[in-house]
């Protein structure tokens, strides 16, 4: 697979999201652990996670045990595998979610996912959600605080604006490594942000790239033209979308998520897909 850049590590242009295999309406473990296989079996080298894919308060950090399992139990070479998880959204269990961005929380937590994922180091840990009750700059302290311990290797952010994204570039000592916001043809309104981190180097981790579907007729409204690439090229309308996301930036790794081998083998295709002008023209987005 092609391969771009998150800080100093080099990871497969696609990643691999693990949400829906640990919240509601999620498979059998069999058949996530094929799914992780099957990525990394296609070259995927990224795969993200956070303590809070879980549904049940019993078991949060359902997601990082079942990769770290599925991790233990490949036949092949793991060691240029980028686990990137994140703290500070919570499921109390009832279905909804929760923010805690204390300092004292996000040092409990990234403890706690050290210990399900069995490293030494997060590769990359990434403050998941803001907390509009803890100061920003007190969350992201946390973190660099953690960064320099040298209980993760690299830090991100997640559902960030661009005033947040330079107060903890700043506060990280220009060592922010990833962004992650939702961004999909459906959902454009991150794009101050992609190109903020185009500008600055940093990595830009779409998630729910797809729109957060399954079904080509769902892309952002967008069908007909993803439908019609898609068929000049004989390829998935997702794999076309995901070419899109790449296209955007070279910052751009996306991490569709999947519960499917089918999915995520279609899926790490797509960096092999090469849109022409006139592709990107028709898209218009």
């Amino acid at each position: 697979m092609q391969s771009r850049r998150i800080g100093d590590v080099t990871v497969g242009a696609i990643g691999l999201g693990g949400m829906p295999m640990s919240i509601e309406g999620r498979p059998d473990e069999e058949r996530s652990i094929r799914t992780i296989h099957a990525a990394l079996d296609a070259g995927i080298t990224l795969i993200d996670t956070a303590d809070a894919y879980h549904i049940g308060a019993d078991e949060v950090g359902h997601n990082e045990t079942l990769i770290a399992r599925a991790l233990g139990s490949y036949s092949g070479d793991t060691s240029d595998v980028l686990v990137a998880t994140k703290g500070g959204h919570l499921r109390p269990g009832d279905g909804s979610w929760t923010v805690n961005g204390s300092p004292d929380y996000l040092r409990q937590a990234c403890d706690a996912s050290l210990k399900r994922l069995g490293v030494e180091a997060i590769g990359l840990y990434q403050y998941h959600r803001p907390d509009p009750k803890v100061d920003y700059a007190d969350a992201i302290g946390a973190i660099r605080d953690l960064l320099d311990a040298g209980k993760i290797r690299m830090a991100g952010i997640s559902n960030a604006n661009p005033d947040q994204i330079r107060q903890a570039q700043e506060i990280l000592g220009g060592r922010l490594a990833s962004v992650q916001n939702q961004f999909s043809p459906a959902f454009l309104s991150s794009e101050p942000e992609l190109r903020l981190c185009d500008e600055l180097g940093i990595a830009f981790l779409p998630w729910s790239p797809l729109g957060g579907i399954s079904k080509a007729s769902e892309l952002g409204g967008q069908s007909d033209r993803f439908a019609a690439v898609a068929e000049r090229h004989g390829v998935s309308p997702q794999r076309v979308c995901l070419a899109w996301h790449l296209a955007k930036s070279p910052v751009v790794v996306p991490i569709p998520g999947a519960s499917r081998p089918e999915t995520i083998q279609d899926s790490a295709q797509a960096p092999e897909l090469k849109l022409t002008a006139d592709d990107l023209a028709e898209l218009g987005i």
